[in-house]
Formats: structure tokens, C-alpha cells, sequence
């Protein structure tokens, strides 16, 4: 059975406000890196796989979660790869960055996902790998359901 909470009555919710980068809204378990990510060289297009060496999150893969990250790093080709994750089917559903860069900003424009930053606390303090987020980048909210432990 998974450790991860699908949304119940009875569990801890969290609610931020931010600001909408990409809109839309969409939901599911949280990814969680302190780490800047690369998109060239830094994860693997085909399965949204973080290839980067030294990386915390190596190994693992944002498909279908709502990426919580500080920002991106590298070249302007990070778009590029998230956008070729997006056609593969290896996005992630969302994503929630703390610095705002024509990288990033650019990088969620071609990945289609609900995206969101400037939230009204660091959501790296907040979100925990595994807690079940809803990105309502629409209305500027983020609802996080906490895991149980």
C-alpha cells in the first residue's frame, strides 16, 4: 500500500496563495527538490527521469507529480527538454518554483502544466516529497493535503 494521502476530510490542508506562471489546475503527489534541476543534460526527456549526477532527486522521476523546485540552471535548451518530456507523455502534472527566470517561465509555457511561484510562504519549507498538492494557478491557490507519517 502507498504512504502517499490522497485527499481525505480528516487530513491536515495547508492553503498558500502565489502567483499564476502557467493556468489551469491539476493535483497529485508531490516531488521535492532543495536542487536547482538542468533540463539539458539534467533529465532524461523519454521518462522525466533526473539524470543529473550529484543531483538529490537522481534516479527519480517527476511523470504525473507536481514538481516542487527552486528554479532551473543551464542553458536556454531547458525548455526544449521539458518540452520533449511533455511529448512523451513525462511531464510533470504541475509545477511550483520558488525563483522566476525567462527559463523556467518558458519551461512551463511548453510543458502545458499548471504552474505557479512567488507563493506566500517557501513551499520548499512546506511541501514534503510524497504530500498530495492541487495547483489552482487560475484562482492562485495551492492546496497541500500533508502525507501521513
Amino acid at each position: 500500500m502507498s504512504d502517499t494521502l490522497a485527499p481525505t476530510n480528516d487530513a491536515a490542508r495547508i492553503v498558500l496563495r502565489g502567483r499564476k506562471v502557467v493556468g489551469g489546475c491539476a493535483e497529485g503527489e508531490a516531488i521535492v527538490t532543495r536542487d536547482t534541476i538542468s533540463g539539458w543534460g539534467g533529465i532524461n526527456e523519454r521518462d522525466g527521469t533526473v539524470i543529473e549526477r550529484r543531483h538529490e532527486l537522481r534516479g527519480q522521476s517527476f511523470k504525473d507529480k507536481v514538481l516542487v523546485f527552486p528554479g532551473a540552471k543551464g542553458s536556454s535548451g531547458w525548455s526544449a527538454y521539458f518540452h520533449m518530456a511533455r511529448l512523451n507523455g513525462a511531464s510533470p502534472r504541475a509545477m511550483i518554483f520558488n525563483k522566476m527566470t525567462t527559463k523556467v517561465a518558458l519551461g512551463a509555457v511548453v510543458t502545458h502544466a499548471p504552474a505557479m511561484t512567488e507563493l506566500e510562504r517557501d513551499p520548499l519549507q512546506i511541501i514534503e516529497t510524497g504530500d498530495w498538492v492541487k495547483v489552482d494557478a487560475d484562482n492562485g491557490i495551492v492546496e497541500i493535503t500533508k502525507r501521513r507519517r
